[in-house]
């Protein structure tokens, strides 16, 4: 089954869903949110939401970042 993930087309076998598809991804899905078809879908509907040839999927992953702790401390100097 081909699916377009970010833009990307990339096959897997079916039948999956879309919770294993972002395990098999490695993705930790508490992490990330999905949007299927152009509609976002809660994460608690994943393992029952069952992805077909052809779907649309944008994958966006949270990241934390900011400034080092040691730089804060040097301008405060």
């Amino acid at each position: 089954m081909k699916l377009q993930i970010n833009g990307e087309f990339r096959d897997f076998t079916s039948p999956l869903s879309l919770a294993c598809l972002v395990d098999q991804l490695g993705m930790k899905q508490d992490r990330v949110a999905v949007e299927l078809n152009r509609s976002i879908v809660p994460r608690e509907q994943w393992a029952e939401t069952p992805l077909g040839e052809g779907d649309r999927l944008e994958i966006v992953q949270f990241v934390g970042g900011g400034c080092p702790l040691n730089l804060v401390f040097q301008e405060l100097l």
